[in-house]
């Protein structure tokens, strides 16, 4: 009786034999051209070819890590903000839509309407799989409910998209940590106000700070702010190991970086476009909503990032020695 491995790997070793000769490369070119055209759905393609090729692109390590969300308001004043509070809510609700935990470890609104600034865990099979994409400047072009004279404005907010590190993947030595502690500002009441509950941690060697005041509990603002503080920690230690494997890179995705403007969100013309694979789509209320246009964006942008990375091994292995 025939296992499915056995099967697989004679034709595996043919296709990885064969996939550096320049005619399939050229091959596998064009029917990730023709995927493109069709949104990434692969139809008409070499379903075969391009399923044995995909299992040559390695995977990440923090592929399955779950992750922590930072939503923050940038240029744009009041709507920029209510635009970041649009941002957090529609990542909410892809949460849910994916049946993933969303726990809100942050959260600060602003007086008159808005969110300055938010942070969340999210727990989900492949997590930071689906949403490292997600990460730098989103940017809104509409007319804001206070504008009277009907001019269309611009402003940007920001995601960070963090994975969530083990004890095993970091350790931080408490020498290493600067803790300090301060009367919370903002609403909340006299106990928030009055008490120091609000905690600020610096990490000394790198001077990443991490500051929480959510709860009237130092402790718990503590708990958080340490959680956070980790995540940023460990994003930094990713990006340096990515940065030595692969200096010579150029990653067309993107960078999935803080200051990198990746999508427009064009309410009068009812579109959002992703300027990283040039691709629109239409129902910007629909896509705000968080379910199948949002879902079908990030697919694309996974997809598109397995064809550069597959593209970039072709072209590092033109003559492998294969065995």
């Amino acid at each position: 009786m025939c296992t499915c491995s056995s099967l697989l790997f004679p034709l595996y070793h043919r296709c990885t034999a064969q996939l550096w000769q320049d005619s399939l490369k050229m091959k596998l070119q064009l029917n990730f051209m023709v995927c493109r055209k069709e949104n990434f759905r692969f139809k008409g393609c070499t379903i075969l070819v391009l399923q044995i090729a995909l299992l040559l692109i390695p995977s990440e390590d923090v592929d399955h890590n779950d992750i922590i969300m930072e939503v923050t308001a940038g240029v744009g004043g009041q709507e920029a903000m209510l635009f970041t509070e649009e941002m957090f809510d529609m990542y909410q609700q892809y949460a849910a839509y994916k049946n993933w935990r969303f726990d809100v470890l942050e959260y600060a609104p602003c007086d008159i309407g808005g969110l300055r600034h938010a942070s969340a865990v999210v727990v989900g099979l492949k997590a930071y799989r689906h949403m490292k994409f997600e990460g730098g400047v989103h940017r809104v072009q509409r007319v804001p409910k206070t504008e009277k004279q009907g001019r269309i404005h611009t402003s940007t907010m920001t995601v960070a998209i963090l994975p969530q590190p083990t004890e095993i993947n970091l350790k931080i030595n408490p020498k290493d940590l600067w803790i300090e502690t301060k009367r919370a500002s903002g609403a909340g009441g006299q106990h928030v106000n009055k008490t120091e509950s609000a905690v600020r941690i610096v990490h000394i060697p790198t001077g990443v700070v991490s500051e929480c005041q959510q709860d009237r509990s130092q402790i718990r603002n503590r708990a958080t702010a340490m959680q956070v503080l980790r995540a940023k920690l460990y994003s930094i230690m990713l990006e340096e190991e990515t940065s030595k494997r692969c200096i010579a890179r150029k990653v067309q995705i993107g960078t999935k970086g803080r200051s990198e403007k990746i999508r427009t969100y064009n309410f009068p013309q009812n579109r959002v476009t992703d300027h990283r694979i040039s691709r629109s789509v239409h129902h910007i209320e629909r896509f705000l909503l968080g379910e199948e246009l949002l879902d079908e964006m990030i697919q694309s942008l996974k997809e598109y990032a397995d064809y550069e990375s597959l593209m970039e091994i072709i072209s590092e292995n033109d003559q492998p020695n294969v065995t």
